[in-house]
């Protein structure tokens, strides 16, 4: 369950949410009368910046411990969190800070009440509240992400001729600004979310808030960004004067900038043990204004830029940067020159829900790993539209071996092997789930002609592979299987096992690739082959056989699928051993009702529809054949319109029963999860294991539920931290009014007996007789006949057509944030 402080921190963002509707105003006349009326916000008693609450200064460790870094010069902290006895390669050797960009601004409108207070409630305690400063054209400062009022904010409904056009950094731009308005006359401008990948059902509920209002937050740590000084000073607005005044009412803790001239401004008149001072990099191309240098030519200059400040904040492909393929490329000296120079180093643009390296697989954890525990180098904090991620990723994941044991007793079962990483159920997947630590690799089995079972997740070969290029004349249309295709049971395997294969892309209508530098990779493998690997690794603990369509194969091609799987099973050696448990896995009752009489089998069903419950009947009845069932996750926590609504009682009533229950399919991808695992699969992975003990996951990426059950926060039991708490299905959506709820949905049909009931498996029946296509000869990347290619670029335009037709809204900001217009 949640911890304490969360809980009461959330019931309090609800309320504050109906409070802020039930004000007319706004509260725009107080806010002025706040900041003008001569009132001292409280200093922390203490002057001393370097520690947190929970940290104590202490004395720096022996140099032999820290050889591969340089100790800053503003101290070193020794702190209470779980990262304590890590050593984090940075200049203070704690865990790096986590900074909240505009507080949670992935899930809420950036700089709204609701942002900073969950960044707080569900972040490490010292979590550090980001404000992007602006100033009204009374002075006063606001917490805004972006110089215009446009894309975070309602202000052209409200002020719908307030457009302006300006200049700003050598580039024309027309919007609403800042500037152009009073404190008072924005207090009634709402905020709005800014990225259109991200939920809007918060829209306009809050006001915009100033530095003020978030200093009343309490936070640990305040960071305010001045971004633009050259532009307001041009205006005569002076953000010196703002922060100069401000920090005598109220502690700010960092103040950013990319503009030199500002920041030498105030050097001096910062305590750098109060305040510290961070020189922003803006794109490398860039120039910054007071220097006229590029900031590509700054970043080779790090003593001048320690003369001013305390630390730098970079991009964080300054750091490790990407090839034109998406990939990383090897890291630059940019951390470590900077320690050496006595800078601190703050790596930004961290967010969940973007395209992130392919090689991090879509997991958000191993992006801030990537940074923090390489080995040879550690940022000293990240600037975070999910703070949850990094708080999670310093204090529970860093640091963790291959060889950790495990926290919690959770199968990771693959789908199709390590399928997010390579083409399906391809010699290269099965290593990769094998290496990633799976304890059980799965099987889908599907027949050749000549009657050898192999592993593939299609009885289509068009959907895993290429067989279009060579072998479009073995297109045919069987209604039984939902239509035309390339069928394996056309094929002989000498023909199939030579087919170039294709990774699958589940989310490519968002344009969310997998690994496309090995689209291509890897060879099919039979299941014979598939008992021989996963014999001879001893990391696994079981293997899955999938069996599907089976009355189909043998009563229309004269294929005994289910005699063939235990053919090979017994040729392999699994009937006299004990060390891999075999589990044979169908959607079809009567396939495991023939195999019931095999004690040596775990018979799994397969749900394969979302249900909202299970009648009894039907559970009793699945209790006669099965020994254990898989369930999506739909069924485990129910949904509408990608919010969580409540956890149905199906993996009670399925443990009451003494049946296990295996989940799936977990997969990395930010959309493949709801709003309420704020794009991060590892909190959804923490939701269903310890919220329902499920025994055990279905994925794609083997990984990453592999590393989950090995983090430290697990081992905390009764005193689990926030950023590792149960997700209570509904409490996301009870924050948003009446105007804004998703409709109402039908609540999923129950499981019942019916669903279940089969007739018997058919007899074998003869294979039948068909004037077959003459056999082609398949080489790889061999082309299509001129009207395969017309046929194949129908198909291809049909299938865009489609994909664009089913865009959501969470598509757009996604196509802008890549440049797609």
């Amino acid at each position: 369950m949640w911890m304490p402080n969360l809980v009461q921190s959330l019931s309090s963002l609800a309320s504050s949410i109906s409070h802020t509707l039930a004000e007319k105003s706004w509260r725009g006349e107080r806010l002025l009368a706040k900041v003008s009326g001569g009132n001292v916000w409280p200093r922390s008693r203490s002057y001393q910046l370097a520690a947190p609450p929970h940290c104590v200064t202490a004395t720096p460790p022996s140099p032999s411990l820290i050889s591969s870094f340089r100790l800053c010069s503003e101290g070193f902290w020794v702190c209470s969190s779980l990262a304590d006895s890590l050593r984090f390669l940075h200049c203070a050797g704690h865990s790096p800070i986590v900074v909240a960009r505009g507080g949670f601004s992935g899930l809420f409108p950036d700089s709204s009440r609701a942002a900073y207070r969950f960044a707080q409630a569900t972040s490490v305690p010292d979590v550090v509240l980001w404000c992007d400063l602006q100033l009204t054209k009374d002075g006063f400062g606001l917490c805004l992400p972006d110089i215009k009022l446009d894309n975070s904010t309602d202000v052209s409904q409200i002020y719908q001729d307030g457009q302006n056009t300006y200049m700003i950094n050598g580039a024309t731009q027309t919007g609403w600004f800042p500037l152009d308005f009073s404190l008072a006359e924005l207090s009634t401008v709402p905020l709005v979310q800014g990225v259109y990948t991200r939920s809007e059902q918060f829209n306009n509920l809050f006001p915009i808030l100033t530095p003020e209002d978030v200093a009343a937050l309490n936070p640990a740590g305040l960071w305010l960004n001045v971004q633009h000084d050259a532009f307001y000073t041009q205006r005569n607005l002076s953000m010196k004067n703002y922060v100069l005044a401000a920090s005598r009412r109220m502690v700010i803790n960092y103040i950013s900038s990319p503009e030199v001239g500002f920041l030498r401004s105030i050097s001096t008149r910062f305590n750098p043990r109060i305040t510290k001072l961070f020189f922003r990099f803006n794109a490398p191309s860039d120039v910054e204004p007071s220097t006229n240098q590029t900031y590509d030519s700054l970043r080779s200059n790090l003593t001048f830029i320690r003369t001013f400040a305390s630390g730098i904040l970079v991009p964080k492909t300054y750091i490790w940067p990407l090839d034109e393929r998406n990939y990383l490329q090897s890291s630059m000296p940019l951390v470590l020159d900077a320690h050496k120079a006595g800078l601190e180093v703050v790596a930004t643009d961290f967010y969940n829900d973007g395209v992130l390296s392919y090689n991090y697989s879509y997991n958000p954890i191993a992006e801030y790993l990537q940074f923090v525990d390489n080995g040879q180098f550690s940022v000293d904090g990240v600037l975070s539209d999910f703070p949850i991620t990094p708080s999670a990723a310093f204090n529970c994941y860093a640091h963790i071996g291959r060889n950790a044991s495990e926290e919690v007793n959770t199968l990771v079962i693959t789908k199709n092997g390590a399928s997010g990483d390579y083409p399906s159920c391809t010699d290269l997947a099965y290593q990769k789930a094998i290496s990633d630590g799976a304890d059980v690799i799965d099987c889908p089995i599907q027949m050749s002609q000549d009657g050898v079972p192999f592993c593939q997740s299609s009885i289509n070969l068009i959907d895993t592979t290429q067989a279009t290029e060579t072998l479009n004349d073995f297109l045919t249309d069987v209604p039984d299987l939902k239509g035309k295709g390339i069928y394996t049971f056309s094929l002989n395997w000498s023909q199939i096992q030579n087919l170039t294969t294709a990774i699958s892309n589940p989310f490519l209508s968002y344009q969310l690739y997998r690994n496309p530098r090995e689209s291509n990779g890897g060879s099919l493998v039979s299941l014979a082959d598939f008992l021989a690997l996963a014999k001879d690794a001893e990391s696994l603990s079981g293997v899955l056989i999938n069996i599907e369509n089976a009355a189909y194969l043998m009563e229309k091609q004269g294929l005994a699928v289910v005699d063939a799987v235990e053919t090979e099973l017994s040729k392999a050696g699994y009937d006299n051993q004990t060390a891999l448990k075999i589990m044979i896995q169908s959607t079809n009752s009567s396939v495991l009702k023939k195999l019931k009489d095999k004690k040596q089998y775990e018979l799994v069903y397969e749900v394969d529809e979302t249900i909202g419950r299970a009648d009894p009947s039907a559970v009793s009845d699945i209790k006669n054949f099965a020994h254990s069932v898989v369930i999506s996750k739909q069924s485990v926590l129910a949904e509408n319109n990608a919010f969580l609504t409540r956890m149905t009682d199906v993996v009670t009533k399925l443990q009451n029963a003494n049946l296990p229950v295996y989940v799936q399919t977990f997969s990395n991808e930010f959309v493949s999860q709801p709003w309420d695992f704020f794009a991060d699969i590892n909190v959804e992975l923490n939701t269903y294991i310890l919220g329902t003990n499920i025994s055990g996951v279905v994925t794609d990426f083997p990984k990453t539920p592999n590393r989950y059950r090995k983090n430290r926060c697990l081992a905390q039991r009764n005193n689990t931290p926030p950023y590792m708490s149960i997700v209570p299905a509904g409490s996301l959506l009870g924050f948003i009014q009446e105007p804004s709820l998703p409709p109402a949905q039908a609540p999923s049909l129950p499981l019942t007996e019916s669903d279940i009931a089969e007739a018997p498996l058919p007899p074998v029946r003869n294979k039948p007789t068909v004037d077959s296509p003459p056999a082609a000869q398949i080489t790889r990347g061999s082309g299509l006949s001129k009207g395969a290619v017309a046929g194949l670029v129908v198909s291809v335009v049909v299938i865009l057509v489609v994909a664009l037709g089913c865009f959501q809204l969470r598509n757009r900001g996604m196509l802008a944030r890549m440049g797609i217009t």
